[in-house]
C-alpha cells in the first residue's frame, strides 16, 4: 500500500470520528435543551403567578405606603412644632422661676439685714438700759442690805444676776 492510500484511510477515520463526535455532542444538546424548556415551563408555571401575585401586592400596597409616610411625616412636623412650643414654655418657666427665686433671695437677704438691725437696736434701747437699771438697783439693794443688816449677800446668789445671765 502506497502512502497515499493511508493517508486516505487515516484522513476517512478521522473524519468518521470527528462526526460521531459532532452527533454525540448534537444529541447531548438537544437533552440539554430539553430540559432547559422543562425547567423553564417550570418556571412559567411556579415563579411567574408568585412574581405577578407580588407585583399586584406592591400595586395594591404602594398608595398605603405612601399614605403611611405622608401620615409619618405630617406626625413627625406636629411632634416637632409641639417640642418646639414645650422648649419655648418650658424656657419662659425657668426664667420666670430664675427671677423669682432672686427676689426671693433679695427679700430673705434683705429681711435677714433688718432682723439684725432690729436685734442691734433692741440691745441698745431695751437690753443695756435693762442692765444699767438692774445694775443701779442691786447697788441699792446691796446699800440697803449693808445699812440695814449690816451683812453683806455674796453676788452670785441674786436672782437679778441669774437673769441678767440668761439675756
Amino acid at each position: 500500500m502506497d502512502n497515499l492510500t493511508i493517508f486516505i484511510a487515516v484522513t476517512a477515520a478521522a473524519v468518521v470520528i470527528q462526526a460521531g463526535i459532532l452527533v454525540a455532542m448534537y444529541l447531548a444538546v438537544r437533552q440539554s435543551t430539553a430540559r432547559i424548556e422543562a425547567l423553564a415551563s417550570e418556571v412559567r408555571t411556579k415563579i411567574l403567578p408568585t412574581a405577578e401575585l407580588v407585583q399586584s401586592m406592591l400595586t395594591d400596597l404602594r398608595p398605603k405606603v405612601e399614605t403611611l409616610v405622608s401620615n409619618a411625616s405630617e406626625s413627625s412636623t406636629i411632634v416637632r412644632n409641639q417640642l418646639e412650643r414645650l422648649d419655648a414654655t418650658v424656657k419662659d418657666a425657668v426664667d420666670r422661676a430664675r427671677l423669682q427665686i432672686i427676689r426671693a433671695d433679695e427679700l430673705l437677704g434683705r429681711t435677714l439685714d433688718r432682723v439684725e438691725q432690729t436685734t442691734d437696736l433692741m440691745h441698745k434701747t431695751v437690753v443695756s438700759p435693762v442692765r444699767q437699771v438692774s445694775g443701779v438697783f442691786q447697788g441699792v439693794v446691796a446699800g440697803m442690805e449693808f445699812f440695814f443688816s449690816g451683812k453683806r449677800r455674796p453676788r452670785n446668789s441674786s436672782p437679778v444676776a441669774q437673769d441678767e445671765m440668761f439675756i
